[in-house]
């Protein structure tokens, strides 16, 4: 099948390749003439595992390519994916100015008959906001849509909704092996051949059995929103409990594993850590808050959800200030891990950030380490240190892990990579200055570091006495 991918970022890369990859000829237009020309030079411009050579593949084989034109790349999609970014506004709505323009766009360009998918992340009712779009430019062409035509999908569109459930550092293999395909379109006769046309496109993920789930629009709108909402409050609660292990004296790793053992909880997303991050997880929290505002409603678990998370961006900080004091001058700390998750360079809202900008602010050196993610690391605290830029001086970046350590005054661990869980201990400890590890990942025992010789602080795991 022929389709057009609107948008070649994060999603719309991933969706086009794995599509490509699946023997459907895929175009992916984009805007930014340099992330095409990037693209088209065989760069990708995000990190992600496994993407850039499936890409290199499906564009040697002649079944995926990049382009600026946007009435050719529209012309030539039967499903036209609407995959571009929906940036938190300032008042926590997703911003849904780049969804309709590309709504907008489609409107302009398009002939004969368009399914349209809603692949990006947007608000219940976005679907009927879009099709007002395209109709409005419909209409401004002089183009009437016949009912007779349009029952008979020679013309006019549908859209539909179909989010995305890919995790950053495993998006290709959430593509390929589906657990499920959510798709909401209209219970009307161009609705029922656009759900045709997407249980085409996605045969090849349903004939072990069937992942798709087909409901209205608006709740496969929801479905989103509900299911990050629910991940990031999983998390959140496990680290309210953590920080309550710490005061009690218990090992809130072995309550995940006393809990997650009752099939009813599971263990998927209740690891205690420095809190949530990334792309996901911050605005669409937000966005589902506030559309429920917009209803005269308060989402009151997910406003804690929210709370809790910004607090727990501070745990290391505040266990670096219990154990130094507030005056950091003079002080060096090691930092492995900037990426908000391991197997990406994605720094939107990653915890790192918060920790580095306390140290710096407080009189710190800092050496950090990432095995991806230090140039977008760099772009994103000179954002935050924008009104002290000569902070950075105090930050450099390490080329391996154990080069951050030398003369440092602790360790400290945000991301967990695999590089960082079976280090030296005894090489970590000879080049600290002290033997302090400060882990807000839970990556090693207790009594493991204790018997290696360091003072260990996690996130809800004592110390053995």
């Amino acid at each position: 099948m022929n389709i057009t991918i609107i948008g070649a970022g994060y999603v719309g890369l991933v969706t086009g390749a794995c599509l490509a990859d699946l023997g459907n000829q895929v175009v992916c237009l984009d805007v930014d003439a340099e992330k095409i020309k990037v693209l088209n030079a065989g760069g990708v411009p995000i990190y992600e595992p496994g993407l850039q050579q499936l890409i290199a593949n499906n564009v040697d084989a002649e079944r995926l390519s990049f382009t600026t034109d946007v009435a050719g790349a529209i012309e030539h999609g039967e499903a036209l994916f609407i995959a571009v970014g929906t940036p938190p506004d300032e008042d926590g709505s997703a911003d849904l100015q780049h969804v309709l323009s590309a709504a907008r766009s489609i409107g302009r360009h398009m002939h004969g008959f368009k399914v349209v998918v809603d692949k990006s992340t947007v608000p219940v009712g976005t679907a009927d906001k879009v099709s007002a779009v395209i109709h409005e430019e419909l209409v401004r062409r002089g183009i009437e849509l016949d009912a007779d035509a349009v029952a008979a999908n020679a013309t006019g569109f549908s859209v539909v909704s179909n989010p995305e459930f890919l995790k950053e550092g495993a998006a290709v293999e959430d593509f390929m092996r589906p657990d499920r395909i959510v798709l909401g379109v209209a219970d009307d006769a161009p609705g029922q051949h656009a759900l045709a046309v997407m249980r085409e496109i996605y045969a090849p993920f349903n004939r072990n059995h069937e992942r798709c789930r087909v409901m209205d629009v608006r709740s496969a709108e929801f479905t989103k929103y509900a299911a990050n909402a629910m991940l990031a409050t999983r998390i959140s609660f496990m680290n309210e409990l953590a920080n309550l292990a710490d005061k009690v004296g218990a090992d809130i790793e072995l309550v995940r594993q006393g809990i997650g053992s009752d099939p009813r909880i599971g263990y998927s997303f209740l690891y205690a850590g420095t809190g949530y991050g990334g792309s996901c997880f911050p605005k669409d929290v937000k966005a589902l808050d506030h559309t429920a505002h917009e209803h005269g409603m308060s989402l009151r678990v997910l406003e804690a959800v929210e709370a809790v998370n910004e607090d727990q961006k501070h745990v290391l900080f505040d266990k670096i200030r219990g154990e130094f004091g507030d005056d950091l001058r003079g002080r060096i700390f090691a930092v492995w891990g900037l990426a908000f998750k391991p197997n990406t360079d994605d720094m939107r809202a990653a915890p790192s950030r918060v920790l580095i900008d306390a140290l710096l602010r407080a009189g710190a050196r800092v050496v950090a380490h990432d095995p991806v993610a230090e140039d977008a690391a760099f772009k994103a605290l000179q954002s935050d240190l924008a009104d002290q830029p000569a902070l950075l001086d105090n930050l450099r970046f390490a080329d391996k892990p154990m080069d951050a350590l030398a003369n440092a005054d602790a360790l400290v661990i945000v991301t967990e990579w695999k590089a960082y869980k079976s280090p030296n201990l005894k090489t970590i400890k000879n080049l600290l200055k002290t033997p302090l590890i400060f882990d807000g990942r839970n990556l090693y025992e207790p009594e493991t570091m204790k018997n290696a010789g360091f003072r260990y602080f996690a996130v809800g795991r004592s110390m053995p006495h």
